[in-house]
C-alpha cells in the first residue's frame, strides 16, 4: 500500500503547485471535512427548534432521547481530545522510523507487543482510533495498529482499576478481563495479517509527518484540526444511534434473556454494542446488571470496548466503510468466545 507522502507526490505531480494559487490552497486546507458540516448544519437546526419551542421536543421520550445522546457525548469528548491532541503530536513531533525502530520487524511478533503497549494510553476508545490511524500512517504495520486500537481502551490502568473498584472482592473478574482483552486485540492482529486486504483500509488522505520550512506547532495544529473534526462528527453520529436504542428497547428485554446462560452472552455483548459506554464507566453497568452471569458481564466489558456503535462510526470515518463492517464483525465474534472460555476458566 503506497503511503500517504508518496500518494501526496503524485497529487502534486498531476496538479501542479502553479496550477492552485497559494491562497486557494490554504483555503482548502481550512476547509472542515464534510460530515463536520453535516453535523454542524443537524445541530443548528436542533437548536433552532428547541428555541422556537416546538412541543414535541418536550415529550419524555425526546427529552431522554436527548440527555442521553448528550451524555455519551460529553463522555466521549475528553478522550477525544486526548486522542486527537496525541495523533496530531506524533504526525508533528514524532520521527517517521521510530515505531518502526521499536515494534519487532516480524509483524506477527509487533500484534501482541501493540496490544501489552495499549496499556499506556489512558483513553476510551474514541481516543484509540485516531493514534492508531496516525499510528498506521508512521509506518506501523496495520495489523499492529489495530491490535493497539483494541488493548488500549480495555487494559489500560484507568479501566482495569474502574473495574476493581466496580466488583470489590472480585480479582479475578479484573484478571479475566485483562486476559480476555489482550486475546482479542493479537487474534485480531494475526487475523489482518492472515486475511485482511489493503483496499479494505481507505484512511483519509491527508499530510503526515513534519515538512521542512513548517513549524511544528503548526503541523500539530493542522492535524489536531483535522482529526477532531473528521472524528468529531462520527463521535456525535453514534452517540444518536446508542440513544434512540435506550429509548426504544424496554427494560423488561432484559429479563428475558438474563435466564439462559447462551442467550445472556449474546445479549449482553450486543447490549454493549448499542449502549456505547465509554469503558471508563462500562464496569460500574456491568455490576449493576446483577440478574446475568459473571461470563455474560465480562462478555458485556469485553465487547464494549472494542465494538460499539460509535466505535463503528468513527471507524468508518477514519479507514472506511468496507474496514469497519467487517472488522467490527469479526471483533466481535472473537470476542465473545474469548469472555466464554477465559470466564468459564476463571470466573
Amino acid at each position: 500500500m503506497p503511503k500517504t507522502d508518496e500518494l501526496l507526490d503524485v497529487t502534486e505531480t498531476v496538479f501542479p503547485a502553479a496550477v492552485r494559487p497559494p491562497e486557494r490552497r490554504r483555503r482548502l486546507l481550512r476547509r472542515p471535512p464534510p460530515t463536520a458540516a453535516v453535523v454542524s448544519a443537524l445541530g443548528l437546526a436542533a437548536a433552532v427548534l428547541v428555541l422556537s419551542g416546538t412541543p414535541w421536543l418536550n415529550d419524555p421520550a425526546v427529552a431522554a432521547w436527548r440527555t442521553v445522546c448528550l451524555a455519551i457525548t460529553v463522555q466521549a469528548l475528553p478522550f477525544l481530545l486526548l486522542g486527537t491532541a496525541l495523533s496530531g503530536a506524533i504526525n508533528a513531533f514524532v520521527p517517521a522510523d521510530l515505531f518502526t525502530k521499536v515494534l519487532p520487524r516480524h509483524p506477527a511478533l509487533a500484534v501482541p507487543v501493540a496490544g501489552v503497549a495499549g496499556a499506556v494510553l489512558p483513553g476510551c476508545e474514541c481516543a484509540s482510533v485516531p493514534v492508531a490511524n496516525s499510528l498506521i500512517r508512521r509506518g506501523v504495520t496495520p495489523a499492529a495498529a489495530f491490535a493497539f486500537l483494541l488493548s488500549a481502551p480495555a487494559i489500560n490502568p484507568i479501566v482495569l482499576t474502574a473495574t476493581a473498584v466496580a466488583f470489590p472482592g472480585s480479582p479475578a473478574m479484573v484478571l479475566a478481563r485483562l486476559l480476555a482483552s489482550l486475546a482479542t486485540a493479537a487474534v485480531m492482529g494475526w487475523l489482518w495479517l492472515w486475511l485482511g486486504r489493503e483496499e479494505w483500509l481507505r484512511p483519509v488522505v491527508r499530510h503526515t509527518g513534519h515538512q521542512s520550512g513548517h513549524s511544528r506547532f503548526t503541523e500539530f495544529r493542522l492535524g489536531f484540526q483535522h482529526d477532531f473534526l473528521h472524528a468529531g462528527g462520527f463521535l456525535v453520529l453514534g452517540a444518536m444511534a446508542a440513544a434512540t436504542f435506550n429509548v426504544t428497547v424496554p427494560r423488561s428485554v432484559l429479563d428475558t434473556f438474563s435466564g439462559s446462560p447462551w442467550l445472556s452472552v449474546l445479549f449482553l455483548a450486543g447490549l454493549a454494542v448499542v449502549l456505547a459506554v465509554c469503558s471508563e464507566a462500562d464496569a460500574f453497568v456491568a455490576a449493576s446488571l446483577t440478574g446475568f452471569s459473571p461470563t455474560a458481564r465480562l462478555a458485556f466489558m469485553v465487547v464494549g470496548p472494542m465494538v460499539d456503535l460509535k466505535l463503528i462510526a468513527l471507524q468508518a470515518g477514519t479507514f472506511g466503510r468496507a474496514f469497519a463492517v467487517r472488522f467490527s464483525s469479526a471483533t466481535t465474534v472473537v470476542a465473545v468466545a474469548a469472555s466464554v472460555l477465559i470466564g468459564g476458566a476463571l470466573l
